[in-house]
């Protein structure tokens, strides 16, 4: 199982509801297209994993289940993938391990100010105090009030919280890969090709970032 030179993502908030499983296995699909990807299920409500036993292989990626915060320090012993991708819980002892392991981490957030205000905490919690590179993805944007977005992403940067330019629309489609069993990158329809593309667009942008480490 990853190899030597396996970059290890994890998907981060403090808070819950903010989209961590949806980009985990959004980001791991995309990935898995040109690289071996392996996405690690840290929560221990393990909503990837049970998204992802519906898909009987279709994903094009593993999923393995480790909620032992302890076993978490060994992933770099991991052999055979490229990638590494770590849906984590909220704020507990597996947050704060796959922080210390993980060589980039992204943290999926909503735009509304609730949500900035605990995304902000987190960062100043456990991303900055541990020096990891990282980027906030505005999700669940409503397709209606992009400006909201922009504002949000606006605010973050003022604050000089490194954001992507690219942010995640909410669509049903979402909803709908689940109950299929299947990612993004697989449904049909406008809607679903929309999804499909934000996230597409996030990742081209983590790629670039990526390789200035």
């Amino acid at each position: 199982m990853p190899s030597a030179s396996a970059k290890i993502i994890a998907v981060i908030n403090g808070k819950g509801g903010v989209g961590k499983t949806t980009t985990s296995v959004s980001v791991a699909s995309i990935l898995a297209e040109q690289e071996k990807v392996l996405l690690l299920d840290a929560d221990p409500q393990a909503s990837a994993s049970w998204w992802s036993n519906r898909d009987m292989g279709k994903m094009g990626f593993k999923v393995e289940q480790e909620s032992d915060p302890d076993a978490l320090e060994g992933i770099r012993k991991i052999k055979g993938y490229d990638f590494i991708v770590i849906d984590t819980p909220p704020a507990t002892a597996n947050l704060d391990a796959a922080i210390v392991n993980a060589d980039y981490l992204i943290l999926p957030t909503p735009p509304a100010p609730m949500d900035l205000i605990a995304l902000i905490e987190t960062v100043k919690t456990f991303v900055l105090p541990r020096k990891k590179s990282y980027r906030v993805v505005l999700t669940k944007v409503d397709p209606r009030s992009i400006k909201e977005a922009i504002e949000a992403q606006n605010t973050l940067m003022e604050l000089d919280i490194a954001t992507c330019h690219a942010f995640v629309r909410l669509y049903k489609s979402y909803e709908k890969a689940v109950l299929e069993g299947s990612s993004i990158t697989q449904l049909k329809g406008k809607q679903a090709k929309e999804a499909e593309t934000d996230y597409r667009r996030v990742v081209e942008e983590l790629k670039r970032d990526w390789l200035n480490l």
